[in-house]
C-alpha cells in the first residue's frame, strides 16, 4: 500500500427527532422528513473527524463523503467539505425511497464498490432509527472486516496495510488491529468534529449537484460549475451503481413501521431535598423499601 489512503465516510442527513410532532409519520409507515428540520447525523460528524485526523497524519489521503437521500441531502456533503473533506457523492433516486437498513446498506455497498476505497468510516447509528445496523451490514455485503464502537485510530501501518483502533466498550477500552480495506463505525465518545474552516467555506459555498444547479436555473452557477469542476457534487442513481431494483427502497425493505408516538414523561409528584445527612438517609431508606435500589 502506498502513502495515499482513499477514505469514504458514510454520512446521513436525518430529521431532528428532538422535535417529533403529529405529522412526523406518513400513512405508509415512513418518516415524513418534510415535517422535521434536517440535521447532520451527530455520530457521522464523529466519523468525519476520525477520517480527517487520518488525513492530517497522511496528507496525500482523500476523504469522500457518501450520502443517500433527496436533493437536499447534498447539504451534508457541503458541510463536510467546509470542515475538510475533499468531496462527496449523493445517492439519489426515487427507487431508493422508503429504504430500511437492509435496502440502505445494499445501495451504499453498491456505491462503495464503485468508489473502491481503502477504508470506510461511519457513525455508530443514526438518531432517526437508532439501529446501529447499516455500518455492519455494509461490511457484510462487501465481505470486509469491521471494527465497531471505535473511539480513535492509534496507528496505521501503510507497509502492512493494518490499522490499529481503540474502541470504547461498556466495561472498558479495547485495542484491536484490522487489515485494510475494512469498515469502522464510530462512537459519540470519539472526538467531536472540528468546526468549519473559513477558507473552505469560501471555496466550496457554491458546490452543488447537477439537480441543484438545474433547479436554480441561473447562468452564473452553470458557468461557475463549468469552469470549476471541484464545485460539482456527483449525483448517482440506481443505474449508476448497478443496483438490482428489487433490492432497493420499499420493495427491498422487510422492516415495516406500524406507528410513531411522541411520549412526554411528566412527574406526578416531586420531593425537594436538602443536602443534609437526614434528608439523604431518608431518601436511601425509601428507595430500599420500594426495591428501587438494594
Amino acid at each position: 500500500m502506498n502513502d495515499t489512503l482513499k477514505i469514504v465516510v458514510l454520512a446521513k442527513q436525518v430529521p431532528d427527532t428532538r422535535n417529533v410532532g403529529k405529522d412526523a409519520m406518513k400513512a405508509d409507515g415512513t418518516v415524513n422528513r418534510a415535517a422535521l428540520a434536517a440535521i447532520f447525523n451527530p455520530e457521522d460528524l464523529n466519523a468525519l473527524e476520525l477520517a480527517l485526523r487520518i488525513k492530517d497524519r497522511h496528507p496525500k489521503s482523500t476523504v469522500t463523503v457518501l450520502t443517500m437521500g433527496p436533493f437536499r441531502a447534498a447539504e451534508v456533503i457541503r458541510e463536510a467539505m467546509f470542515r475538510g473533506a475533499d468531496g462527496g457523492v449523493l445517492l439519489t433516486d426515487r427507487k431508493f425511497a422508503g429504504a430500511d437498513t437492509l435496502a440502505t446498506s445494499y445501495t451504499l455497498s453498491c456505491a462503495i464498490r464503485k468508489l473502491n476505497p481503502d477504508l470506510i468510516i461511519a457513525g455508530r447509528q443514526a438518531i432517526d432509527g437508532d439501529t446501529a445496523q447499516v455500518g455492519p451490514q455494509v461490511a457484510e455485503k462487501l465481505g470486509l472486516p469491521q471494527v465497531t464502537y471505535a473511539e480513535a485510530v492509534d496507528k496505521i501501518d501503510l507497509q502492512t496495510g493494518e490499522i490499529t483502533i481503540r474502541r470504547r466498550l461498556e466495561r472498558g477500552v479495547e485495542t484491536v488491529t484490522m487489515k485494510l480495506p475494512g469498515v469502522v463505525t464510530v462512537n459519540a465518545s470519539a472526538p467531536a468534529c472540528r468546526p468549519r474552516n473559513a477558507k473552505m467555506v469560501m471555496k466550496y459555498k457554491h458546490a452543488r449537484t447537477v439537480s441543484e444547479v438545474q433547479e436554480q436555473q441561473e447562468d452564473y452557477y452553470m458557468a461557475l460549475h463549468k469552469d470549476r469542476c471541484y464545485l460539482c457534487i456527483p449525483e448517482w442513481g440506481a443505474s449508476d451503481v448497478d443496483a438490482e431494483p428489487e433490492s432497493l427502497g420499499l420493495s427491498g425493505s422487510p422492516t415495516k413501521v406500524k406507528t410513531i408516538e411522541n411520549i412526554v414523561f411528566q412527574a406526578k409528584e416531586a420531593k425537594h431535598l436538602t443536602g443534609s445527612d437526614t434528608d439523604i438517609e431518608g431518601l436511601i431508606k425509601e428507595l430500599i423499601a420500594s426495591h428501587t435500589i438494594g
